[in-house]
């Protein structure tokens, strides 16, 4: 099973929740088994060390009680996947996705390296501990946050601080509001609130379609980002709109031929299923293919979404 996010605003939803939800996919060939914990304040570590990075980080001392759902298997640290705090804030992490090589080349990705040699000896080289990963986000971000603003806001200062080891896609949601995260490169960012009306499908790509740099810098009301963002498109011209409408997927995004295979038709699919009359989905005319690279992000529904929808 492919790990796939599905997003659903309040107004677009059967009852006017919000409603969020994610595959987690195991191996070829295997079966990750998940439990449920409720992890209470005083279960919570003040001082944190990832098992896959070994970046050590020191925690704030008021968590609040919050739920996770970890695999069974304790064999890649918490990996906590999914929760619930007491707030009523939610997250999912992670959807993993992918940018292209001018990304990574102008910020490559933090990652571990094993310490060279032997302590006592004059070429020793100590480890390098790596980033934040899908093993860690949600117990650094859940316990600390009242809303989903909030929780993009620390996300954001612990990938600019720690950087990050993979790409992933990140859900934070609260009754109000969902917020979908983006990692770019190492220590770079996006994040886009869902509006209230629409449905997001996310089939392991990067997936924003457009950032507002004005709001995402200034009031954010829609979009938030790491601070140095336009100066970091600037710099390494990752910028390809020929109108000056930055393209997310464009600048930061992949579109190989594995997305065509792979994830692209996900994405097709999902959109078909909800909105079946608003496009051409078949044929020679069609409006989108199973291999579009520009599938909407977002799109208003054709009826209201229920759990049963999103379980389908």
């Amino acid at each position: 099973m492919s790990c796939t996010t599905i997003l659903v605003g309040k107004n677009a939803s059967y009852d006017g929740s919000t409603i969020i939800a994610r595959d987690d996919d195991s191996g070829s060939g295997r079966y990750d088994p998940k439990r449920f914990v409720a992890v209470a304040p005083d279960d919570q570590p003040r001082h944190y060390r990832s098992v896959l990075s070994h970046v050590e980080i020191e925690l704030p001392d008021n968590p609040c009680r919050y739920t996770i759902a970890p695999n069974v298997l304790n064999n890649r640290g918490i990996l906590a996947e999914a929760g619930a705090n007491e707030h009523n804030v939610a997250m999912s992490a992670t959807e993993t996705i992918a940018v292209n090589e001018r990304v990574l080349g102008a910020d490559p990705m933090v990652e571990l390296r094993p310490a060279v040699g032997e302590p006592d000896s004059t070429d020793y080289q100590a480890e390098q501990p790596g980033g934040i990963g899908e093993e860690d986000i949600i117990t650094l971000v859940l316990p600390y946050v009242t809303t989903a603003r909030e929780g993009v806001a620390r996300l954001g200062e612990l990938l600019e601080t720690y950087g990050t080891y993979e790409s992933n896609g990140v859900i934070i949601s609260d009754v109000d509001e969902i917020w979908y995260v983006e990692t770019i490169g190492g220590h770079h960012w996006m994040a886009r609130r869902v509006p209230d009306d629409v449905y997001v499908v996310m089939p392991n790509q990067l997936g924003l379609d457009t950032l507002d740099l004005d709001d995402a810098l200034g009031e954010q009301k829609e979009f938030m980002c790491s601070a140095d963002l336009r100066g970091f498109i600037d710099k390494y011209h990752l910028d390809l709109s020929l109108d000056g409408a930055l393209n997310p997927r464009d600048a930061f995004g992949s579109h190989d031929d594995a997305d065509h295979v792979y994830n692209t038709p996900r994405g097709w699919y999902m959109l078909r299923y909800f909105n079946p009359n608003t496009f051409a989905w078949d044929g020679p005319d069609a409006d989108f293919t199973p291999r579009s690279d520009d599938l909407p992000w977002c799109m208003v529904p054709e009826k209201k979404i229920t759990p049963e929808d999103v379980k389908y």
